[in-house]
């Protein structure tokens, strides 16, 4: 079966962060528009992501500027605008996990940080915390800071994306690849299989948002599919009695580890732990991971009772533009080739930057609506709803 022809100024594939935000930038400045996700709205980087509008800071912990740092200063106040309702877009019915993070350990850094955080007028200023009003998990911890970098809940903003923009999503067949007719180097039309329906897209333009599934897409298209890279981690998950915990372990250069809280759907706390200790569980098995990750909790965090814990480990790609060493873009990318853009935020609190990069590259728009008759999507669900978790390590 066929449906009927959809004009559409833009189709968007990929329902992370990146396309979330860029599909209610383009509704809003009239752009007639559809969403394509094969999975999960939410993704699978942004869902299994801590949540963290960083802010720069993270990326200064030996003390210098990094070209991330600047890149990225500005996105925790177009974020807090967006979660207070004070812009577009409004999110303020979205779940803010933390206003703000801390950060602990090693003396020796802690005066660079200050220092620079002060010198460079950051948004997100580190500031010392006095012991008596830290959380209790980290009196004995080392000195502390706290930067005014928010927390959010990615499932409870992502369901707010789709609650805006209803009826613009499509849950294509992950098994059928969509089928381009590219002229010229242009995509003329596309074709996208959804509920056993063969939808036909005749769009003025196609983003590729789907972060790890960009170079599969690129493939259909015909385009090179060599522009991107996968940065792996291994995340750890700690769950029972815990304290509520958003911040950072200090080392050098990257944090040794980022704790933040949340809650399964049995209400139950559960730490993501992340950092160091997740780069470095790429090479070892679920055992030594988490072997690794109690004892760098029992050496950062002395009053924390690790007695009753569940644990749980899984694997998550950071999907980014390809870069010469390797490492970390230091911006958001994209790649525009006649009226294909091929974009990664690189992290999750860059989208809004990507959003606004991406609308200026585009035609104005021509085609109202953008409502399609179809399979929705489901929403994610968090990492340690599906986890395997195990009672001791």
């Amino acid at each position: 079966m066929v449906a009927a022809l959809m004009r559409v100024d833009v189709l968007v594939f990929g329902g992370g962060i990146a396309g979330l935000w860029l599909l209610d930038d383009l509704r809003r400045a009239g752009f007639g528009c559809v969403l394509v996700e094969t999975e999960a709205l939410g993704g699978l980087q942004t869902i299994g992501s801590q949540g963290i509008i960083h802010g720069g800071l993270k990326y200064m912990f030996d003390g210098k500027l990094t070209p991330p740092a600047r890149c990225i200063a500005d996105m925790p106040g177009v974020w807090r605008a967006s979660l207070a309702g004070q812009a577009e877009p409004l999110l303020a019915k979205a779940k803010v996990l933390s206003e703000y993070c801390h950060i602990w350990g090693a003396k020796s850094l802690m005066s660079p940080l200050l220092l620079l955080g002060t010198r460079l007028a950051l948004r997100t200023k580190p500031r010392p915390v006095p012991p008596a009003e830290a959380p209790a998990v980290l009196r004995r911890a080392g000195r502390i800071l706290r930067v005014d970098e928010q927390v959010i809940d990615c499932g409870s903003v992502a369901a707010e994306f789709v609650r805006r923009n209803g009826g613009r999503f499509l849950h294509g067949e992950a098994q059928v690849p969509p089928v381009f007719e590219m002229s010229g180097g242009a995509a003329r039309s596309v074709t996208v299989m959804a509920g056993g329906v063969k939808h036909q897209f005749e769009p003025a333009a196609v983003v590729f948002c789907a972060g790890q599934g960009n170079g599969g897409l690129r493939e259909c298209a015909g385009l090179a599919s060599s522009v991107a890279q996968r940065r792996p981690l291994k995340m750890v998950l700690v769950r029972g009695a815990l304290p509520r915990l958003y911040g950072h372990c200090i080392g050098r250069p990257k944090p040794r580890l980022t704790i933040t809280s949340n809650v399964d759907c049995a209400g139950r706390p559960v730490w993501q732990v992340g950092g160091q200790v997740a780069e470095d569980g790429v090479g070892m098995d679920e055992g030594q991971l988490l072997a690794r990750a109690r004892a760098e909790l029992r050496r950062s965090l002395p009053d924390l009772n690790l007695d009753g814990l569940e644990w749980a480990a899984y694997g998550i790609d950071r999907a980014e533009a390809a870069t010469r060493t390797g490492q970390m873009p230091d911006d958001a990318h994209i790649i525009h080739e006649e009226n294909i853009v091929t974009a990664w935020p690189t992290k999750l609190a860059l989208a809004p930057r990507l959003a606004q990069r991406i609308l200026q590259l585009l035609a104005p728009p021509a085609h109202a609506g953008g409502v399609v008759r179809g399979p929705a999507p489901p929403l994610a669900r968090g990492p340690w709803e599906t986890a395997q978790w195990r009672a001791a390590c």
